[in-house]
């Protein structure tokens, strides 16, 4: 096969995604420099879009910033960074201000217009929950697409990033990215001189995903074949309530429902919560999941029940238009009636390592948002502090990126390729694969684990290898290939953590373990040992 010449773009900032974390950073960076943004599809189609509840942040007197830390310390059970989550608490109310100077409209007090409505959500001890409704995240993407509009930032739809472009050495920098155009099959070569990861998580890598079908790992898959380390990739966090039953991307209910007074109910139709956490409904994520997990297995059960009528009609539909009207369009009436919910594969803890920098292991390559890893959710991501994190670390990215400005040049190194004239994927294989991804994670790597199911998992991943292409240039190839990495990347993080502690419960090692209080670390083939 003859290896594709691709055409190469310059430009001094390369940004691949376009939610919360890549546009922030384009509209800071694009101070700098020409700002390239590339997206695999419309640069609104992302996880920030479907985020429901809002972003965390100490907006009230009566609230705290020591006690958002402490929350956040407390989810993270044992594993966060108190720098990076100080830092994160610290910074949250100018975050929030500088998305309303941007134009982001969040809903306010109806009692008190001046100020903003906070909601609660689980974990939290106090209401710091900024919101726009609850379709907190399409508000917040219609804002920034507008100011990176105005800020002069190029974004390139259905560009799907193939691989980071590199100059071996030690550590590898980055030169940019590969990427191949979904609609004519072009090849792009874009060469920058600084590069941002903000492509999401890989929720789809399970079946039951509360995640758009874009979160594909890409942006994990690609930092690790550069060289760069990935942390706590055994740290999925699954939302307690997806809408049952749960088919394609699930919806998700928010946890903010919880927050205005909705209960858990068993299959008895008995608060489920209320006897086993001093928080009950609003305990954190992982301990409502997993008590949700275990009702459905001991009685059989298909689902569990969310009960909303403490909660008016009129709020109901005033707090939560967007979750009402999905509902009826199933067949519910909310909070009328119970909805029937289960848990969904919703968020990676883990991804790729970061200094307080947004740096990675790879030069001139940075990361935030959920791709990244920077040591702020620890072993459990505390509701709502993924859009504070990714506004927050954007702007630490955005200072990163002038010091790299200022550097020479990066070295030279050969345009990557990709064979030209392979024959095409048949769609029907790749989508038996990724089905068979789905279901050895959600069996072996799901929400209770243990050393069978995870030795398993990896036996059956390894067996699909060979239906796995090897540097793919088709973008539904690619992404398949891209989701098989991330799946041995999370099985093997789960078999070396011999003990549970927070998202990560093994019914092989039940308690927590001082020995296992530091971080999962592993390196690329060059250093295939594990590091803590």
């Amino acid at each position: 096969m003859i290896p594709a010449a691709p055409r190469v773009v310059d430009t001094d900032v390369l940004v691949l995604g376009s939610g919360i974390g890549g546009l922030t950073y384009a509209i800071k960076a694009a101070a700098l420099g020409e700002v390239t943004v590339l997206t695999k599809k419309e640069d609104s189609e992302t996880n920030t879009n479907y985020a429901q509840g809002g972003i965390a942040a100490v907006m009230a007197p009566e609230d705290s910033f020591e006690s958002h830390v402490r929350d956040t310390l407390r989810a993270g059970d044992g594993l966060c960074d108190p720098v990076a989550v100080r830092l994160l608490v610290r910074n949250g109310p100018a975050a929030v201000r500088e998305l309303v100077a941007l134009g982001i409209e969040f809903s306010h007090d109806p009692g008190a217009p001046e100020r903003l409505d906070l909601g609660r959500e689980g974990g939290h001890s106090a209401r710091r929950i900024v919101h726009a409704s609850d379709l907190t995240g399409r508000e917040i993407e219609r804002g920034l697409l507008a100011g990176a509009a105005r800020a002069g930032v190029s974004i390139h739809e259905h560009l799907f990033a193939l691989d980071l472009w590199v100059a071996p050495g030690s550590p590898p920098e980055c030169l940019g990215a590969l990427a191949v155009d979904r609609h004519s099959g072009e090849l792009l070569a874009f060469r920058s001189r600084t590069t941002y990861l903000a492509t999401g998580g890989f929720g789809t890598a399970y079946r039951f995903t509360t995640n758009p079908s874009i979160a594909t790992g890409d942006g994990v898959a690609m930092a690790w074949r550069a060289g760069a380390p990935v942390a706590n990739l055994e740290f999925v966090q699954f939302h307690p309530t997806a809408l049952w039953p749960v088919e394609g991307r699930a919806f998700l209910i928010s946890e903010a429902v919880r927050g205005e007074g909705a209960t858990i109910r068993g299959v008895d139709g008995g608060p489920l919560m209320a006897r086993l956490h001093p928080q009950g409904d609003l305990a954190p994520r992982d301990v409502v999941a997993r008590a949700i997990d275990a009702e459905m297995r001991e009685l059989g059960a298909g689902h569990v029940w969310l009960d909303c009528s403490s909660i008016s009609a009129d709020r109901f539909a005033e707090r939560f238009p967007h979750i009402l009207e999905r509902c009826r369009a199933r067949g519910y009436d909310p909070p009328a009636e119970p909805l029937p919910v289960v848990p969904a594969a919703h968020y990676a803890c883990g991804g790729v390592r970061t200094d307080l920098g947004a740096r990675t292991g790879v030069r001139r390559l940075l990361a935030v948002g959920e791709v990244a890893c920077t040591g702020v959710h620890g072993a459990n991501r505390l509701a709502s502090n993924s859009l504070l994190e990714a506004v927050v670390f954007a702007e630490r990215a955005a200072r990163a990126s002038a010091e790299l400005l200022k550097e020479p040049d990066p070295p030279e190194a050969p345009v990557p390729r990709r064979n030209a004239g392979e024959p095409p994927p048949d769609p029907g294989e790749i989508a038996r694969i990724r089905r068979r991804i789905g279901r050895i994670l959600w069996e072996g790597a799901g929400i209770v684990r243990d050393d069978r199911g995870l030795n398993e998992a990896r036996d059956r991943l390894e067996a699909l290898s060979g239906g796995i292409p090897d540097a793919p240039r088709e973008p539904a190839a690619a992404e398949m290939a891209n989701l098989h990495l991330v799946a041995r990347l999370i099985v093997r993080s789960a078999r070396w953590r011999e003990e549970s502690r927070g998202l990560h419960f093994t019914r092989s090692h039940p308690e927590p373990d001082p020995a296992f209080r530091r971080n999962t670390l592993l390196f690329p083939p060059r250093s295939e040992e594990m590091r803590t």
